[in-house]
């Protein structure tokens, strides 16, 4: 894709990986509508892309709400042009453990109902046209698993499950699918799962800065716009997850058994 003049949605994008993406899209000629629940962050991202000489505005949106998707495709097509590049990249890290019935509905309607529902309303109009591209910030537990917090792992699962179905689906019509799955990355999403005083939560954290280095938002911002210039689906800015993954699927049993022995090696810290 030639993203020079390209109009992008990045919801999320108050900070993290979501404004390190506006930021990156726009410096590769996108004009972005940055979208998040922190009103005064996301103007805060779109002011900055704007003096660095980039075109942005911004809007409080809750990403997982369809009338508020929609506010943020109006505003798009309004301020600048028809919606090409959608990132969802708004995401929570839910309640450790099992969690509760109504935990499981918070942590699927972010995580994963939201990429459904803004799909449901730009695929119809992308296919029309015969162009656009969604890109879905998933994590590296959505290949692996998340130790301490069943509903991130399961959710992430999810949302690179949608993304395949989406990228095998609408790719011979001209829909772009990127999949992005990072290992730690320092953003306030994990400064809060640091500072917690739950012990799931902690042995989480832990398990996310012991599994590989520790990565900057700007690092998965430049990987994941690569990806989208090129029409890579699958985005790993963590290189050694790809070896992580090939041994998950080349003995599962193995895997697991290696999972527990980690999980246990973590809780005696």
């Amino acid at each position: 894709m030639d993203l020079q003049g390209k109009t992008g949605i990045v919801t999320g994008g108050a900070s993290g990986i979501g404004a390190a993406i506006a930021a990156e899209l726009a410096a590769n000629g996108v004009s972005v509508v940055v979208g998040d629940l922190d009103e005064s962050g996301a103007h805060a991202t779109a002011s900055s892309i704007r003096d660095a000489g980039g075109a942005a505005v911004a809007l409080r949106a809750d990403a997982s709400d369809g009338a508020d998707i929609e506010a943020l495709i109006t505003l798009a097509g309004r301020e600048f042009t028809p919606v090409d590049i959608y990132v969802a990249n708004a995401g929570i890290i839910g309640k450790p453990g099992l969690g509760t019935e109504s935990d499981w509905d918070v942590i699927l309607d972010v995580n994963l109902r939201a990429h459904i529902r803004a799909s449901r309303l730009l695929v119809p109009h992308w296919t029309s046209r015969g162009s656009g591209y969604f890109v879905s910030v998933a994590s590296a537990a959505g290949l692996l698993t998340q130790l301490g917090a069943a509903g991130y792992a399961v959710s992430k699962h999810a949302a690179v499950g949608f993304a395949e179905w989406l990228a095998i689906t609408y790719g011979d019509d001209g829909i772009g699918v990127s999949c992005v799955c990072p290992l730690g990355v320092e953003t306030p999403l994990l400064q809060a799962v640091r500072s917690t005083e739950d012990p799931d939560a902690r042995l989480g954290a832990s398990s996310i800065e012991q599994s590989a280095g520790v990565i900057s938002a700007a690092d998965v911002a430049a990987v994941t716009v690569d990806a989208i210039r090129a029409d890579r689906f699958l985005v790993l800015p963590h290189a050694e997850l790809l070896e992580m993954y090939r041994h998950k699927g080349g003995d599962y049993d193995r895997w697991i058994a290696g999972m527990r022995r980690y999980q246990r090696t973590l809780r005696a810290l």
